[in-house]
């Protein structure tokens, strides 16, 4: 694609979500930065939400991976309706019910100061690693579109993308963002969407012959059943419950989305729509996954050896112009979908939780707000320049199994607190939290040595079990 063009639709962009932002961020203060004054309309959430979830690594890396493991990913996106299920039900109720700002202000008052803290922690190594992993991607789609013909240098191109995404979320924080996700979720799903049907003219299919096509394809086995695998139907969905419910129940980012709805039931009508229409989606980028792969035998055309590449490489270079447009318009929402909410949430979870900012006058929080947002951009810039050295497969691997690994002591936490009466020694709550993760993957390292099969995205179960197991051994009755 012409590269002035990229350059125009990146523009154009940009100053959409300026003009949002300067409509929402009026009047605003720390309170709207933190909350949206509690005045979210549900449906808006609700919507907006799914492009947070999906972000670009479910828009590029989903379809690239349906070459290697079919739609066996749909077994996760199953389990995803039991965990927000779950959410809904017990977690969001406990969240209004202790009118939280973050929701690691339940681990202090169940547990204690350090248990708090090291919660927060988790969370931020969690949405440092899992935002940085995300915009790492679509930095890498805008370095070859556009700043690869100008010789612009990777590490620019991650700058640029992180001081867009703080200009226009730096002063109306989370009320900006809910308004902003609406209109990248509807880029991202309308880019799939017209280039599903564009493909499907491409091959000169009605739809009832494409559908037939992806179900008769190799693509398309859904189900899993071998137990030793990764891939089995069992691991997979009640790793996709558990995944959602750290990921989402238990990740500061997204909660606070939640909790700026005007009342608890209108958090949970949000919560049931959002789980629906996202399996979906998930079933969609599969299906264009399958095209891809269809497209590209029926044309001869080779898959790139990082199967990342897969999407972008088509779509700007063998699809007509339209779909190159659309895809951009849909990564770079993707982009700034996921990493202004990681961005403002990060921000947040700071803030309250390590600085205890809230009992500070007020012109001391706005300023030492906006000190932790220009940190935490200069932090997720370090981390992709990381990531972009030691690349090596792809994204969506990374991203899950990186939350196995650090949102596995939150879900051991929040499960401890919730199902059970017990008193814990705080003081050793940190320890247990860092053995959990470094056990964890010792028994995924020799798995297959040990057990004779891989626990693959399980790991996150096995992680929140042995941090309960842990806490079990450090707590007594209460009134003991």
């Amino acid at each position: 694609m012409n590269p002035n063009l990229v350059l125009g639709i990146l523009i154009s962009y940009f100053i959409l979500l300026l003009i949002i932002s300067h409509f929402t961020s009026k009047g605003a203060t720390n309170l709207t930065f933190f909350t949206a004054n509690r005045q979210s309309p549900w449906f808006l959430v609700a919507f907006g939400m799914i492009g947070a979830s999906l972000s670009g690594v479910t828009f590029i890396s989903i379809p690239g991976e349906v070459g290697a493991s079919k739609f066996a990913y749909f077994q996760l996106a199953l389990g995803y309706l039991l965990g927000y299920g779950i959410i809904a039900t017990v977690l969001l109720p406990l969240y209004y019910k202790l009118n939280l700002v973050s929701i690691y202000t339940y681990l202090e008052q169940r547990f204690g100061f350090w248990s708090y803290k090291i919660g927060a922690v988790f969370f931020l190594l969690s949405k440092i690693i899992g935002a940085s992993f995300r915009l790492f991607l679509a930095a890498s789609v805008l370095q070859i579109a556009l700043f690869n013909s100008w010789n612009v240098p990777f590490w620019a191109t991650v700058t640029i993308t992180i001081i867009l995404i703080w200009i226009y979320t730096f002063r109306g924080g989370i009320k900006t963002i809910v308004w902003t996700d609406t209109l990248q979720t509807t880029f991202m799903l309308s880019a799939v969407i017209v280039s599903i049907f564009l493909i499907q003219d491409e091959l000169d299919m009605t739809f009832g012959g494409m559908v037939s096509a992806i179900e008769n394809s190799s693509y398309s086995k859904m189900f899993f059943w071998d137990w030793k695998p990764g891939s089995n139907f069992f691991k997979q969905f009640f790793s996709g419950a558990f995944i959602a419910i750290a990921m989402t129940g238990l990740d500061q980012d997204m909660m606070q989305k939640n909790l700026t709805c005007r009342s608890l039931r209108d958090a949970q009508k949000n919560m049931f729509s959002f789980s629906i229409v996202l399996v979906l989606a998930n079933l969609m980028f599969l299906s264009l996954g399958a095209l891809l792969y269809i497209y590209s035998n029926t044309n001869g055309i080779a898959i790139p050896e990082n199967t990342d590449d897969l999407y972008p490489l088509l779509a700007m270079d063998h699809f007509p112009v339209i779909v190159g447009i659309l895809f951009l318009l849909g990564i770079i929402a993707a982009a700034y979908s996921s990493a202004d909410s990681a961005l403002t949430g990060l921000t947040t979870s700071f803030c309250v939780d390590l600085l205890s900012l809230g009992s500070k006058a007020d012109d001391v929080q706005k300023k030492t707000r906006m000190m932790v947002h220009v940190g935490f951009s200069i932090v997720l810039l370090l981390v992709i320049l990381v990531f972009d050295a030691f690349k090596d497969k792809s994204v969506i691997h990374h991203v899950f199994t990186a939350a196995g690994y650090t949102y596995g002591p939150l879900l051991g936490l929040y499960t401890f607190g919730l199902f059970t009466r017990f008193k814990v020694y705080d003081k050793w709550v940190p320890l247990i939290c860092i053995l959990s993760p470094i056990l964890s993957f010792l028994l995924e390292l020799y798995s297959d040595d040990w057990l004779g099969f891989r626990f693959g995205f399980f790991i996150l179960i096995i992680n929140g079990l042995i941090t309960f197991l842990g806490l079990m051994m450090i707590s007594r009755r209460t009134g003991d």
